[in-house]
């Protein structure tokens, strides 16, 4: 049975580390979610995950993971309550937790229609919206010529300035664990200077596209179209809806819509970085 409010307002929340995979991939499945295991890895290793245990059984009730980018930036994903303690307040008091440990360092997040009440509520605001897509890539509609490639370890330095310049902070602990993490990662390149990056990064039975950080659309569909070359697996995705031209591309190319999330944000009034040159996320529980 679940407890008692009053039991759940006294549960110790504590930080999640690598060794608590298992039990998260446990609380996505709990909830219907894919159990992630890989996604997880790399969350729990780059960011600082917040859980609080089940007294009455093995496993946690409920967790979230933070990844930070420096004062500037944070991003909160993955924020999950066991079914049994659902509705509960449970997941209100660990996001107030979070937003304490966060202090005045702003925060983004992808809310679904289920969860933005409760983020409007705690000061986030909407300021655009993503939409995931999915399916077998069809190369029906072919991609501008651009000049792509594997990319090599050579390739580092100039990914990670690329990066800092479009994402407008600092994602190194993310950025140079890809090459372990993704299956492929290709770079866009012109007159010796590379001009767009991507990954392809394997969850569950989908092969999904993220990071693409591109100089124009057109590099950004040469991107995924190399890496879609790369798989016999469906594709995933997410695409901020401002990016009309790769999204119609991308449906031409046999990937549907499958759910549209909002992007928001506390403490700031935008994003950092450049969002015409940033297409998408590596994962949206990473910002």
């Amino acid at each position: 049975m679940p407890l008692s409010h009053p039991t759940l307002d006294r549960l110790p929340i504590r930080h999640l580390g690598p060794e608590d995979l298992l039990a998260c991939a446990d609380l996505s499945e709990n909830r219907g979610w894919p159990r992630e295991e890989h996604k997880w890895g790399l969350l729990l290793a780059a960011g600082v995950g917040h859980g609080i245990d089940d007294p009455s059984r093995k496993g946690l009730l409920a967790a979230c993971v933070v990844t930070s980018y420096g004062p500037g930036l944070a991003a909160i994903g993955m924020v999950l309550v066991a079914e049994r303690y659902a509705r509960q307040g449970v997941g209100r008091r660990l996001m107030r937790h979070v937003l304490a440990e966060a202090g005045d360092t702003p925060l983004s997040l992808y809310a679904t229609s289920n969860g933005q009440p409760l983020y409007e509520e705690l000061g986030f605001t909407e300021i655009g919206r993503s939409e995931m897509l999915r399916g077998h890539f069809t190369a029906a509609e072919p991609a501008p010529g651009r000049t792509v490639r594997p990319a090599t370890a050579e390739d580092l330095q100039d990914v990670l300035r690329l990066d800092h310049e479009i994402f407008g902070a600092d994602r190194t602990h993310l950025i140079t664990r890809l090459p372990a993490f993704a299956d492929h990662l290709r770079v866009a390149e012109q007159d010796g200077e590379i001009t767009g990056f991507a990954g392809l990064w394997p969850n569950m039975d989908t092969h999904v596209v993220g990071p693409v950080i591109a100089r124009d659309p057109g590099t950004a569909q040469a991107l995924i179209a190399s890496l879609a070359a790369a798989t016999d697996r469906p594709l995933r995705t997410d695409v901020d809806t401002g990016h009309t031209e790769l999204l119609t591309w991308l449906k031409a190319n046999g990937l549907e819509h499958i759910a549209t999330n909002a992007v928001m944000l506390r403490s700031r009034a935008a994003l950092p970085g450049d969002g015409n040159r940033r297409f998408a996320p590596l994962t949206v529980a990473a910002g």
